[in-house]
């Protein structure tokens, strides 16, 4: 017996969801604490109450996520228009050597994930889900993935292992940034360079970013949006005649590149909504629905049987960025004190996402001081750079063990 929400039914239900989650990370320390993001919060508590439901009663309950893709395609659009190539450019050589440096450990993170998984007799490709599909990538790219290693990989379960992955991952490395800084500041007696007054001037510019929002530049932010879609649907087009298979949100995070580096080049005088709160806000927005609806829909029954190789791909995933950073980042990355809170972002990077390396840094920062070049590089790499390599490394794995 089961009951589907129609698409405009689920979409309301995602959005009382996601602020459930939002009251629930005001009111539970341990969810902040571990930078739990709000619709993992609510959204997982919504589908294992459905799973108790489906336990107890037999009853189905599932939504229609038509507009779900919609939304991430907003998100990863949103990360584009903001991929200015001279901010690219302000990291120098640290930003192209952490660039590097991920890369590498994103192939590591992939390889380690398969050999677990052949060793405990599953389809490889359960590993490649439990490593830069939904660590390094994150959920918004589990989600994306999941489904062309259900329907072409045959993984019928893919979207619950990669969300479960993912999910997981972020309490890692939650855990993993502190202890990696604190070994390396202590066992090297590491200072910064800079002041306190550096970190507390960029949180006063995040701060200030969320205010100023007004109907004008909320529609400019819609405009450009839509208009990054609209080039990036067509990229999407001619890679598909040409016989590519990379994902529409990959072609819509190029094609908001494309127009943020030639159209504010070629009409100044446009305003222009690259790092503005319309944006930030619709971004954050997008992507808190999306993975709402996501996470509230998962069937977690389908995954019962996989509960112990997952843990057991995440526990080895752990063990090897804990040790990729702290001996292979921090030696490369200058073995100085920004190189170790570089680590600590890392270690967020590696198996959550964005705000949890962002959360890292900053509880080091606040303890023993600023460092500003960590706070350039890190975001950079793991909001933009990581994205767009991910695709191509995963695309690549699909090629060769697909």
């Amino acid at each position: 017996m089961g009951v589907q929400l129609a698409s405009f039914a689920t979409l309301n239900v995602a959005i009382v969801v996601l602020a459930a989650g939002q009251w629930l990370n005001r009111r539970v320390a341990l969810l902040s604490a571990y930078n739990i993001p709000e619709p993992v919060s609510s959204g997982l508590l919504v589908c294992v109450l459905l799973a108790l439901v489906h336990g107890i009663w037999g009853l189905e309950v599932s939504f229609n996520l038509a507009t779900r893709d919609f939304l991430l395609l907003y998100f990863f659009a949103a990360i584009g228009l903001n991929a200015d190539f001279g901010t690219l450019r302000s990291g120098g050589r640290p930003l192209a050597l952490l660039v590097a440096l991920t890369t590498g450990y994103m192939i590591l993170q992939n390889l380690t994930g398969l050999g677990v998984a052949s060793l405990l007799g599953l389809n490889p490709l359960v590993g490649l889900l439990g490593g830069s599909v939904s660590l390094l990538g994150g959920h918004g790219t589990a989600i994306a993935w999941a489904p062309r290693f259900a329907e072409s990989h045959g993984i019928p379960n893919a979207l619950e292992i990669a969300i479960a992955c993912a999910t997981l991952g972020l309490v890692l490395a939650s855990l993993m940034g502190g202890p990696i800084a604190k070994i390396l500041i202590g066992r090297h007696r590491l200072e910064p360079r800079g002041s306190a007054r550096e970190e507390k001037e960029r949180q006063g510019d995040a701060g200030a970013q969320a205010r100023g929002i007004d109907g004008f530049s909320f529609l400019q932010t819609l405009f450009w949006l839509n208009m990054s879609l609209a080039v990036g649907e067509l990229i999407y087009e001619l890679l598909q005649a040409a016989g590519s298979n990379l994902p529409r949100f990959v072609c819509c995070l190029f094609g908001a590149i494309l127009i943020t580096n030639t159209v504010p080049r070629l009409a100044p005088t446009i305003p222009w909504p690259a790092q503005s709160a319309s944006l930030a806000l619709v971004s954050e927005v997008a992507l808190g629905i999306f993975l709402t609806m996501s996470l509230m829909s998962l069937q977690l029954w389908t995954i019962a049987e996989l509960a112990g190789p997952i843990l057991a791909i995440l526990v080895a995933q752990f063990v090897v960025a804990f040790l990729f950073a702290l001996f292979v980042v921090f030696q490369l990355m200058g073995r100085d004190y920004e190189a170790a809170v570089i680590c600590s972002g890392f270690g967020g990077v590696a198996l959550g996402a964005t705000p949890t390396a962002i959360a890292n840094m900053t509880a080091v920062a606040k303890r023993y001081g600023a460092a500003q070049l960590a706070f350039i590089v890190v975001p950079l790499v793991s909001g933009f750079f990581v994205d767009i390599i991910n695709a191509v490394v995963i695309q690549r794995f699909l090629n060769l063990f697909g």
